[in-house]
């Protein structure tokens, strides 16, 4: 059972992220927000940083097929851009130390760039015809603000799920190579 914590995790994120967007779009002043939450990228991110890069890139992929047939309907998008992130972040954190903040500003930072490069995709074939200014500050700004305030509350529970897994299975190799001796 050890073994299906961090899929179900991730399956729990990406049924969660249509329910926070229905949140969205707030209006505040007269202006319209959107919040678009990327719960999933972020803990792939995680998984990434603090189990395994390669796992990390099969489970991108098979969620990234899943947000593509379900809410997009492009097929490639999400599954290309799923497992490149993960990639991304496991090849980042070769030459850094992987805590809890370096890992933070890195699924933040990939975020934007996930969100960046769907908004020109977007643009290129002709979805979207918001300006690059009403995108950063409408949409951009509040999603990573929310984004953020995720992070912060369930980042460390994602690290330690990660850690312990990681543990676990470092462990029983080592037992496993113990015995065969």
């Amino acid at each position: 059972m050890k073994r299906f914590w961090i899929p179900l995790i991730g399956l729990a994120m990406f049924f969660l992220e249509p329910v926070f967007g229905m949140f969205s779009p707030l209006t505040i002043g007269g202006d319209y927000y959107y919040v678009v939450p990327r719960f999933l990228i972020m803990f792939l991110i995680f998984v990434s940083i603090f189990h395994n890069t390669k796992r990390a890139m099969l489970y991108g992929l098979f969620f990234g097929l899943l947000y593509d047939v379900f809410f997009i309907d492009i097929i490639g998008l999400y599954s290309f851009l799923y497992p490149a992130l993960c990639v991304a972040a496991g090849y980042i954190v070769k030459n850094i130390e992987r805590n809890l903040i370096f890992a933070t500003i890195i699924a933040l930072a990939l975020t934007v760039v996930f969100e960046f490069v769907l908004y020109q995709f977007f643009a290129l074939i002709g979805l979207t015809s918001i300006s690059i200014g009403t995108f950063l500050n409408m949409r951009l700004l509040p999603s990573m603000i929310a984004n953020s305030l995720f992070l912060i509350v369930l980042g460390w529970a994602f690290r330690s799920v990660m850690v312990r897994r990681t543990f676990e299975q470092n462990k029983s190799l080592t037992l496993s190579r113990f015995y065969n001796q």
